[in-house]
C-alpha cells in the first residue's frame, strides 16, 4: 500500500520510511507542510501519516484541508505532542488515530494495519484478505490458492496486495508503480511487467481459470471470478 509521511525530523522520517519499506509499503516523504499538502491532493494515497509541528502548513492544518477533499482516507498523527488537548484537536482535525513519540515500531505498524483494515471490506478480522479462491495473509506474507500455499518476495506480496484490494478493478501501470514502487520511479521501466509474470508463475501456472490477466494498452486486473 501506499503511504504518505510528512515530517520535518529527516532522520525520523528515514527512519520509519526505511521500516516501512520493509514491511513491503511503498512510502513518499515530504519534510514541510505545503508540499505534503501538494502531495497529499494530488496523489492516490491509502494513508497519511502527519506531524503536527510542520514548517509552512501545520499538522491540524493541514488534516483539515486534506479530510474537505479526501473524506475516506486514513490518516494518522505521529508527534511528540502528547497533552490530551492536543490529542483531542488531532482527532477533531479530522485523523483517525494519534500515536505520540517516542514510539515502538511494531506498534507504529499494528496501528497502520488497523487503519488500513478499517478502509477496505475485503479483509478479515485475521488480516487475511481474500478474493475468489485466493487469499494472502498480510501478516506471514503469504498466499494460497485452494489451499496451495506459496512463499512471496517483498515487492510480490506488495503488489499482488495492491491487486487483492482492488479486484476486478483494471489497474494501469502508472497505478501500479506509483502504489507499489512510489510517484518518482521510472515509468519506463518493465519492472511491473516482470513481477506480473512472477506472480502469475505462482498463482495461475497450475490452473485454467487464469486470475491475473492483461487488458493490452490498459493495465491488469485479477478477476475474482470467471
Amino acid at each position: 500500500m501506499r503511504i504518505l509521511l510528512v515530517e520535518d525530523d529527516k532522520n525520523l522520517a528515514g527512519f520509519v520510511k526505511k521500516g516501512l519499506s520493509e514491511e513491503g509499503y511503498a512510502v513518499d516523504l515530504s519534510f514541510e507542510g505545503e508540499e505534503g499538502k501538494f502531495l497529499a491532493l494530488t496523489n492516490d494515497y491509502d494513508l497519511i501519516i502527519l506531524d503536527i509541528m510542520l514548517p509552512g502548513i501545520d499538522g491540524i492544518s493541514l488534516c483539515k484541508t486534506i479530510r474537505l477533499q479526501k473524506k475516506d482516507i486514513p490518516i494518522l498523527f505521529l508527534s511528540a505532542k502528547d497533552e490530551i488537548q492536543n490529542k483531542v484537536k488531532g482527532l477533531d482535525s479530522g485523523a483517525n488515530d494519534y500515536l505520540t513519540k517516542p514510539f515502538a515500531f511494531p506498534e507504529l505498524t499494528a496501528r497502520i494495519r488497523a487503519l488500513l483494515r478499517l478502509n477496505t471490506s475485503s479483509e478479515n478480522k485475521d488480516g487475511v484478505l481474500t478474493v475468489g479462491e485466493l487469499s494472502l495473509n498480510l501478516f506471514t506474507h503469504k498466499c494460497k490458492r485452494n489451499k496451495i500455499e506459496y512463499d512471496l518476495s517483498g515487492k510480490e506480496f506488495s503488489l499482488l496486495e495492491y491487486f487483492m484490494r482492488n479486484p476486478d478493478r483494471v489497474l494501469t501501470r502508472t497505478m501500479i508503480i506509483e502504489h507499489v514502487w512510489n510517484y518518482d520511479f521510472d515509468n519506463f521501466t518493465n519492472v511491473v511487467d516482470v513481477y506480473i509474470n512472477y506472480i502469475r508463475n505462482k498463482i495461475d501456472k497450475e490452473y485454467d481459470f487464469k486470475m491475473l490477466i492483461t487488458y493490452r494498452g490498459s493495465g491488469y486486473m485479477l478477476r475474482s471470478k470467471e
